[in-house]
Parts: C-alpha cells; structure tokens; sequence
C-alpha cells in the first residue's frame, strides 16, 4: 500500500509479487515532486519482485527527469540486493 504524505512516500504491508504491479503503478503516480523519497519504514514482507518494483520506480523517475531515494529499507531487502550483487544501485538515500 502507497500513501503521499508530506515529506515522502510511504511504502507499507508487503513488497511481494503479488503486489509488485500495483506498487509499481502507485509508485510511478505519486512522483509529484522533483526529488521523491519512498521510506520503506512499515514495510512487512519483501522478496526479489520489490527490488524490481524499485528499479522500476527509478526507471520512471529518470524518464521524468526526476530522482528518488529510498529510506529506511528493512534488513531483509538489503540482504536480498547482496545476494544480487545490486546494492550499490538501489537509490539508498
């Protein structure tokens, strides 16, 4: 689930493949601002469609000429982007 607030985006539940399509999409809709942070903080459950999900954010946000930045990732999602060898390109704020 997806909710703009003020400051940032705020990703809750689970980042899961059977909800990666419409994280995705709600994603790419809240990039309103020039610089959009998603905070990951009340994020439950991930696996590798939530790297997907990010990449896929990141993708739309360059074409809109726009940067985002992930915060507060759980444990769990940075351990899968080791295993990936992706770390280093997650927009980790």
């Amino acid at each position: 689930m997806i909710h703009v607030g003020e400051d940032s985006v705020e990703v809750s539940g689970a980042m899961t493949l059977p909800l990666a399509s419409e994280l995705l999409a709600e994603g790419c809709a809240a990039m309103t601002n020039p610089d959009v942070v998603f905070d990951l903080a009340a994020v439950t459950d991930v696996d590798s469609s939530s790297i997907a999900v990010i990449f896929g954010w990141l993708r739309e946000a360059q074409k809109q000429g726009k940067k985002i930045r992930i915060v507060h990732p759980p444990d769990d999602l940075l351990n899968l982007a080791a295993v990936y060898d992706v770390t280093g390109m997650l927009p980790l704020a």
